[in-house]
């Protein structure tokens, strides 16, 4: 990859779909939807870079150099055109690698996705000294409290094994990584681009939701010329976890109409 090394998960055969992370997640997180996605798709998840054990050298790191990593990852499996989900903070990259190159993909998905999301001062001031700190979001007070009063709920339906599986590995990312993301979030601003993506696009968004709103989707729906939206019912931020199954429908029909509609 060259500016760091790459992990990534692939599964499955037909249409290619490449799937993008949020600040607090990785490759694996998205398992439970890839499996219902295989039979269909050829799916592809990979991790943003750490700096942990990758190589990545974070500080010098740009939100342009995850778009750029996007693309060395595509050019280096030689998919030459694919879907794009872009889950958080991920979204923002599908955004900025559909505007930069949109031939390449067919379609873009995004969930919880947004064009701008804005810190409070004390968030930027707190991921500013975070960035130089060794240990994993574990390691933070009252972190897990926090988890819990955020997202327990759309979790309640499940095993419990999915939401001790969700809070151990969201706990597990780096402090450094996650401070740098933070910092790069704050700095994005994609709302310009929007009108200049050209490739059709469906949002899907959860109705309980407690970190993108309605402000977040109205900003995509206004500004992209092909945009459609889906709202999961009783699902937070993390469908993918919570909802697979939805989820895996409203992606299959989304790509099945958008194909035929091409055809």
């Amino acid at each position: 990859m060259g500016r760091y090394r790459c992990r990534y998960i692939a599964w499955g055969r037909g249409t290619t779909l490449v799937l993008i992370p949020g600040m607090a997640s990785e490759a694996e997180s998205f398992v439970m939807l890839l499996a219902r996605l295989r039979s269909r798709f050829r799916c592809i998840a990979y991790d943003l870079p750490d700096g942990v054990h990758d190589g990545a050298r974070l500080m010098r790191y740009r939100h342009a150099d995850l778009v750029g990593d996007l693309f060395a990852l595509l050019d280096h499996l030689k998919i030459r055109e694919c879907a794009l989900h872009g889950f958080s903070f991920g979204s923002t990259i599908a955004l900025a690698a559909a505007h930069r190159s949109p031939s390449r993909f067919s379609h873009l998905v995004l969930q919880s996705g947004f064009a701008q999301r804005r810190l409070a001062r004390t968030e930027v001031f707190a991921a500013s000294f975070a960035r130089f700190l060794p240990g994993r979001l574990r390691h933070l007070p009252m972190v897990r409290t926090i988890v819990e009063k955020n997202h327990r709920e759309p979790f309640l339906a499940r095993e419990s094994a999915v939401w001790d599986y969700f809070v151990e590995r969201h706990c597990a990312v780096p402090l450094r990584a996650f401070a740098h993301r933070a910092l790069m979030l704050h700095a994005t601003n994609l709302r310009a681009l929007l009108p200049m993506i050209p490739v059709p696009t469906l949002l899907v968004c959860g109705d309980r939701d407690p970190l993108v709103g309605r402000a977040c989707e109205a900003e995509l729906l206004a500004g992209l010329k092909i945009c459609g939206r889906a709202e999961i019912e009783q699902c937070g931020h993390h469908a993918h976890l919570t909802h697979p199954e939805v989820l895996a429908e409203v992606l299959q029909q989304f790509l099945a109409r958008s194909i035929q509609a091409q055809g």
